[in-house]
């Protein structure tokens, strides 16, 4: 059997001694249903992952220009696509090589394309929580959210095509790679770090990634301007509000499939983290906000939303209730303020991606440590113990820090030294619905700003 689907997971383990417990006893009825609930609970949470794409196209198409729409979602639809594929191709190899390491657990690959193991459609495979295929599809969908991060930062100023062959090769190489030292049973997973649904494996491996596109593309066009910061506003605040919602939404099944498993102790336990991290970070990003602007913006607590929603990510099957709160808030304050700061390190990122997922990815890492119970008890009374080090998130954050931002960089940069990476000013000023598309979002109307 392919090994460490995430290392299984402890719903998939309380699965796993169910049908233990069943074994031998008549028991193969219940497990057959068993394997059926927690298959259609993995394809539903599968579905909703699909979902985020359309909550981030909303998002970055709000927070940006009507002169960029197309382009947004122009990308959003590309990603999903080149996800999927690459993650066909090879991705899904290299980020769970099962015995296949040939690097001490830094790097391996078990292979090219998609061979389905004898057991892939029944309930020895991972423990009985999930098909093959749907260990693929769940899997392909994180694969081409990390990608989509990239797309809102370097929004409104990057071509088209050097941003699709740089989202080819981080999704298809760097991503699973990276990803296989934790949820593959590599070197991270052998020394205890945690990271439940990917505050750090998926969320700061996007933010990374970000920051380097930013910094090598450089601000938008009037952004800056005498020193100064210049406010470039979003044209579509219902659309941005929509987006946040979708994610909220599609992120019951982010955290909740994570679980591996359909338990309903461990699932419920994990949406109600969830869903407490997220109220919260709107709570502090509204306190924050209207202390620091003076006026509560809408924007600003939006994205507080999600950063709480990326900051419970790491551990929200670790963390009590109380720490969940306290998660929510602290990156929604952080949520305005690092937008603020990066904002006048004129690090020009129209949709607060690198704060959202690169700065609160980092925090609810390093929160998992911090907060972790030590203990939980299943649905089912089993008590399963761990043990989460500080010093090990920590180690965790850097060691993606030290490879994945190298590496954006490099491609980025072999990008912009050969083919060229920004579009012209004309361009820019006309946008690039128009200029890479040479069509428009909203027929019918006419966009006069050049700015």
């Amino acid at each position: 059997m392919r090994m460490n689907r995430r290392v299984l997971g402890l719903g998939a383990l309380v699965t796993a001694f169910a049908a233990a417990a069943h074994a031998g006893e008549g028991g193969d009825a219940a497990d057959a249903a068993l394997f059926t609930a927690n298959n259609v609970w993995m394809m539903v949470s599968t579905f909703l992952v699909f979902m985020m794409h359309l909550g981030f196209a909303s998002v970055e198409s709000g927070l940006t220009r009507a002169k960029n729409t197309v382009n947004i979602l122009f990308k959003n639809t590309a990603i999903i696509s080149i996800g999927l594929l690459t993650y066909t191709v090879i991705g899904f190899n290299l980020m769970y090589p099962g015995e296949s390491w040939f690097w001490n657990g830094v790097l391996g690959c078990s292979g090219l394309g998609l061979v389905m193991p004898a057991n892939g459609l029944g309930v020895e495979y991972a423990g009985g929580g999930y098909t093959y295929w749907t260990d693929f599809l769940f899997q392909g969908m994180f694969a081409a959210t990390a990608a989509t991060i990239v797309s809102g930062a370097v929004a409104e100023r990057i071509r088209l095509g050097p941003f699709m062959i740089f989202s080819i090769l981080y999704v298809m190489f760097v991503y699973p790679a990276v990803g296989s030292w934790k949820w593959g049973g590599g070197w991270l997973a052998e020394r205890g770090f945690h990271d439940f649904a990917g505050s750090t494996l998926v969320h700061s491996v996007g933010g990374w990634a970000a920051l380097a596109g930013i910094m090598l593309l450089g601000p938008r066009a009037g952004k800056y301007v005498n020193g100064q910061v210049k406010p470039i506003m979003g044209h579509n605040m219902p659309l941005l509000t929509i987006g946040v919602f979708l994610l909220w939404l599609g992120w019951f099944g982010f955290n909740g499939g994570s679980v591996l498993s359909g338990n309903p102790g461990e699932v419920s336990y994990v949406l109600v983290t969830t869903s407490l991290a997220a109220a919260a970070g709107i709570a502090g990003a509204i306190g924050c906000s209207w202390t620091v602007q003076h006026k509560p913006d809408v924007s600003m607590v939006l994205n507080g939303c999600l950063a709480g929603l990326v900051g419970i990510t790491a551990g929200a099957d670790v963390v009590g209730v109380l720490p969940a709160i306290l998660i929510g808030l602290a990156c929604g304050v952080v949520a305005v303020l690092s937008v603020i700061g990066i904002d006048h390190l004129h690090l020009d990122d129209p949709v607060g991606a690198t704060t959202v997922h690169l700065v609160c990815g980092v925090l609810g890492t390093l929160f998992a440590g911090a907060f972790a119970h030590g203990h939980t008890t299943t649905a089912m009374g089993t008590e399963l113990g761990y043990t989460i080090s500080f010093g090990t998130q920590f180690l965790g954050v850097i060691s993606y820090a030290v490879v994945c931002f190298p590496m954006a960089w490099l491609i980025f940069y072999g990008l912009k030294k050969t083919v060229g990476i920004r579009v012209s000013l004309e361009e820019e000023l006309k946008g690039l619905d128009i200029g890479e598309h040479a069509m428009d979002a909203y027929g019918g109307f006419q966009i006069f700003s050049t700015m």
